[in-house]
């Protein structure tokens, strides 16, 4: 009896380690097979897919006749990526902070600004100085009774900001410490101005001093609160006075202000905030490059920034061609509720995503964060009404295209990835990344009129794969 059971035990154990070692076999096979893979993330302008997450095996024998091919060059590298993301107006700051609740709030903006679980991992954020026409009204940090100034800024106050901006920024940044935050004002305070009214007008010359310090004492009063500014923007779309507010400003105004000025201004104050110049539309790229041809200007400038409401993104290139040492940012790109979801999707994706960062971009920001069901919250007399924001804030949350557009370069291109060369194939506009932790990511979009089939080759792995007409596709590998 002894030695049946005995025998009987071993059998047990042998059995045992028998599924041990198949187990490991198949996890290691599993393992294997998942390296081989290449991981596409898909959206579709009928929105049957939406971030959706397949595998595609890759070969190296993968047969790629009769289809196109985009071959990705992982040894040629261009510029560094800072981040994608959005303007986080006054408005959006406002309807998460009060129409959310605590644990509303709290999901929300993990998903929004982490990568884990659904993060979409939004790096980047452009805040106003002061309001933005997305405010509820008009302010700014030292505003004055009509025929008074305060040249001193002993009236200066972020308290405008600090019932809802600044603890939304908060939340942010103990959620996602590395956040970048770029600001950008859309006008002076009244006093300083030549028509003393928020809207319109341009810096009166005796108030560019003031307005310099006015900078400085935003920035250090920022990070008091524990926030960092990164860059600022001299002025918001400088060449427009019809928003509420806004400020002229031209080139040779930004060049004074900046040189004789601002620049001196950070200087003195030991300030390391990066100066962004332009922030206006890609048909008058000449606006940068004139106030980047002052070398005493230049000194102080960082680079420029652009949105695509006029002109063609190329215009970033041309920049760069006469300034390769210096700076290219996107900045602002609104969607309409006029629009539909496939031609905004494909649009903002082949012309931003693609095109700006294909034309030197450090970053993409879309316009802007959040808005209510009716557009609002924002400006009278100028302020945007039919803005789409990326989600809308009413008795509950929804995505818009914005929130897809971003999420496709946001959550998988982090902070420090570097573009690299893929090749223009027609009808699919692509761009490629390599991150900090050596991942290949490609961004791709279907601009043809009916469904593609490509392959993608790169370095000892080839897939074909197939996108729907207006789709967008973001492969990791």
């Amino acid at each position: 009896m002894m030695k049946f059971n005995v025998e009987r035990s071993l059998k047990k154990v042998a059995i045992v380690l028998a599924l041990i070692i198949s187990s490991c076999t198949e996890r290691d096979q599993s393992a294997t097979g998942e390296n081989n893979a290449v991981e596409m993330w898909i959206t579709t302008g009928d929105k049957s897919r939406l971030l959706d997450h397949e595998l595609i095996k890759s070969n190296v024998n993968v047969e790629v006749s009769e289809v196109p091919v985009i071959e990705v060059d992982t040894t040629q590298k261009f510029q560094a990526i800072d981040g994608f993301g959005f303007a986080l107006t006054g408005g959006s700051a406002y309807l998460i902070n009060q129409k959310l609740t605590a644990q509303q709030r709290t999901g929300l903006l993990k998903e929004l600004f982490t990568v884990n679980g659904k993060g979409i991992g939004v790096s980047y954020l452009r805040i106003s100085i002061g309001a933005s026409d997305l405010d509820p009204q008009v302010f700014s940090y030292d505003d004055m009774p009509s025929g008074m100034t305060d040249v001193p800024l002993s009236h200066f106050s972020l308290d405008a900001d600090k019932a809802n901006l600044i603890p939304v920024l908060k939340e942010i940044v103990a959620l996602s410490p590395e956040i970048k935050i770029m600001a950008s004002p859309w006008s002076a305070p009244a006093w300083m101005k030549t028509n003393n009214s928020p809207k319109g007008g341009s810096l009166k010359p005796e108030c560019y001093d003031v307005y310099a310090r006015y900078f400085v004492k935003y920035i250090q009063g920022m990070a008091g609160e524990g926030i960092t500014i990164e860059a600022i923007t001299l002025q918001n779309e400088p060449e427009n006075p019809k928003n509420n507010p806004s400020m002229l400003m031209t080139a040779e105004e930004q060049i004074d202000f900046v040189k004789n000025h601002l620049g001196p201004a950070f200087e003195h104050a030991g300030l390391k905030t990066k100066i962004v110049v332009f922030d206006h539309n890609c048909d008058h790229p000449d606006y940068p490059i004139k106030i980047l041809n002052d070398p005493d200007a230049r000194n102080y400038i960082d680079g420029s920034a652009f949105h695509l409401y006029v002109g063609e993104i190329d215009a970033m290139s041309k920049v760069k061609e006469v300034h390769p040492d210096r700076h290219l940012y996107f900045t602002e790109q609104w969607t309409s509720p006029e629009g539909t979801f496939q031609g905004d999707l494909r649009w903002h994706t082949k012309h931003l995503i693609i095109g700006a960062t294909q034309n030197w971009s450090r970053i993409v920001l879309e316009w802007n964060l959040a808005a209510d069901p009716q557009f609002n919250p924002h400006t009278d007399d100028g302020g945007c009404t039919m803005c789409l924001g990326a989600l809308t804030i009413g008795d509950s949350v929804t995505k818009n295209v914005s929130y897809y557009i971003i999420a496709h370069a946001s959550k998988f291109v982090r902070p420090g990835a570097v573009r690299i060369a893929s090749t223009v194939v027609e009808e699919l506009p692509n761009v490629a990344f390599v991150t900090p932790q050596g991942k290949v990511v490609l961004i791709i979009v279907n601009d043809g009129n009916k469904e593609k089939t490509f392959a993608v080759s790169s370095n000892d792995r080839s897939i074909r794969a197939s996108l729907q007409s207006g789709a967008v596709a973001t492969l990791v590998w």
